[in-house]
């Protein structure tokens, strides 16, 4: 499995159309802040993404924009912000910024009756919101900028065109088929990003089509429990041990056996939050020989023990890091 379909292979969408009744100028939007990936393109007029660190974005039509969740961002109708917030957007659907409840279809002018079509207005903005939780997701996409954005000509999936055809219509099942191609989308746009001229791609991505760095990471995200060293590391990239260590570290920025420790208490961190597998049984899953021996690399690592942890994910903490 490469590092791209890592990080996206448990990022789920919640679509929603935002239509004529909200995007009535001047508007704006907030993109809530936290742990979540949101895309989102002006399906019908323009638009201007404001983020703290960035400068105001211009979104053309069909230009698509995803938002990595460093920090919250306004998607306005010009680059002065477009006054306060009609709306905010969270993973869980778009909700009104006053009350904070969740936004009716009739009120975000998508109530169309018959064959109506929800794309009539002038502005018609598609945004996404992926959960995005989790050591992994958290560890590869912090490496990605606030704000990336593909313009319409560099995109070369068709999964916009597909959206928007199905928003056309009033189907049984549509939300579940949006969802689905919403997830194609992201995945489109990530690809269509790292493809564009300077981008300033991550280590992780640019290390995968290494040909001595590729196949060291995949084998150590394949079996991470594997008693791996930087000779037997060596010996997969098909290098000398001296070559190797050097090359994995120019490209990653640290040695390969720090990486691999890392990503090995990653993976425990995400075990811990998402199953019910015993501290013992995740130890081996992800190369420690004992649950003593992960407990305190955790503990070192991440300042707190890994049944606090646990128990901070299971009470809905949004970080269970945090102390």
């Amino acid at each position: 499995m490469d590092t791209l379909t890592e990080v996206l292979d448990n990022l789920r969408a919640s679509g929603a159309l935002i239509g004529q009744n909200v995007l009535t100028a001047p508007w704006s939007v907030c993109v809530e802040a936290g742990s979540t990936i949101t895309v989102v393109s002006m399906l019908r007029g323009e638009g201007w993404v404001l983020h703290d660190d960035a400068d105001p974005i211009h979104l053309g039509t069909r230009d698509l924009a995803v938002l990595t969740g460093h920090g919250s961002a306004v998607v306005a109708s010009d680059r002065e912000g477009g006054g306060d917030p009609t709306c905010a957007l969270t993973a869980d659907g778009v909700r009104d910024d006053a009350s904070g409840r969740l936004l009716e279809q009739e009120r975000l002018g998508l109530g169309g009756e018959g064959d109506t079509s929800p794309l009539v207005a002038g502005h018609a903005m598609l945004a996404g919101a992926f959960r995005a939780s989790g050591r992994i997701a958290e560890r590869l996409l912090g490496a990605l900028p606030p704000v990336l954005v593909v313009p319409r000509a560099q995109q070369r999936g068709r999964a916009l065109d597909l959206l928007e055809s199905e928003l056309e219509h009033q189907e049984p099942g549509q939300q579940a088929v949006l969802d689905r191609l919403l997830d194609i989308l992201l995945i489109g746009a990530l690809r269509d990003w790292f493809a564009l001229p300077h981008t300033p791609a991550p280590a992780w991505y640019a290390a995968a089509g290494d040909p001595v760095v590729g196949p060291a990471l995949r084998a150590l995200h394949a079996d991470p429990a594997q008693e791996w060293t930087v000779e037997s590391l060596a010996r997969r990239a098909q290098v000398s041990r001296a070559t190797f260590a050097r090359r994995f570290a120019d490209a990653m920025g640290e040695p390969p056996i720090s990486y691999l420790a890392g990503w090995r208490l990653c993976l425990a961190a995400d075990l811990l939050q998402e199953g019910d597998d015993t501290l013992e049984s995740i130890a081996r899953q992800v190369g420690y020989s004992n649950s003593y021996a992960l407990s305190a690399a955790f503990t070192r690592e991440y300042g707190v023990r890994p049944s606090r942890y646990r128990a901070q994910a299971r009470s809905g903490a949004r970080h269970p890091l945090a102390s």
